[in-house]
């Protein structure tokens, strides 16, 4: 879980990155400066945007605008800090969303968003599992009958074969009187004269 912490390079901005490292969040530390912030931006994706207003308070409102409207960064959190007490007005009107913190409220806004995060990934971890579970208990469901039926033809191949059976020979008929049976060298059957 990342946060981008947008700050002009100053000798306080070591301390406040540090308080907001403390809530466990990764803080990805740069100037707002065109295009390499929104560049960071789209590369790391970060879950919070948050918004230093010290220096350049006019540049700081123009970049926390247009990250608040543009398609890679409008879904993630807008944090604004250090607003100059002139220009409270103007960025409530234009960023009504982006609440303003000081670095202890956002690092305990943050430490919830890590807690949450920790949980859903937990959440989803588990429903992988056991959906990787369910499908193993599938597969080997549908696996048992050809299992079943290879068995009962490995108990076939070891019973000996049976043997043709042969129905007894049904005995000959006595010939009529009168006439004499006659037998054909070539077969075994007897005909009969006519």
């Amino acid at each position: 879980m990342s946060v981008l912490y947008l700050h002009f390079e100053s000798p306080e901005r070591e301390g406040r990155v540090q308080k907001l490292q403390k809530s466990g969040a990764h803080i990805l530390v740069t100037e707002p400066k065109w295009p390499n912030f929104f560049e960071l931006a789209k590369r790391e994706k970060p879950y919070a945007i948050a918004v230093d207003f010290t220096h350049a308070p006019s540049h700081a409102l123009e970049t926390a605008d247009y990250l608040a409207k543009a398609k890679e960064t409008r879904d993630a959190a807008l944090y604004l800090l250090h607003i100059p007490p002139d220009r409270i007005d103007i960025v409530k009107k234009r960023l009504p969303h982006a609440p303003i913190v000081t670095e202890t409220e956002l690092s305990e806004r943050l430490v919830e968003a890590e807690k949450e995060a920790q949980e859903r990934a937990r959440e989803k971890k588990e429903a992988a599992a056991q959906a990787r579970k369910t499908a193993r208990a599938a597969k080997a469901a549908s696996a048992a009958p050809p299992t079943a039926a290879k068995a009962h033809t490995a108990e076939q191949a070891k019973k000996p074969p049976a043997t043709k059976k042969t129905e007894p020979a049904r005995p000959k008929k006595p010939a009529p009187a009168g006439k004499k049976a006659r037998v054909s060298k070539t077969s075994s059957r007897v005909r009969k004269k006519k």
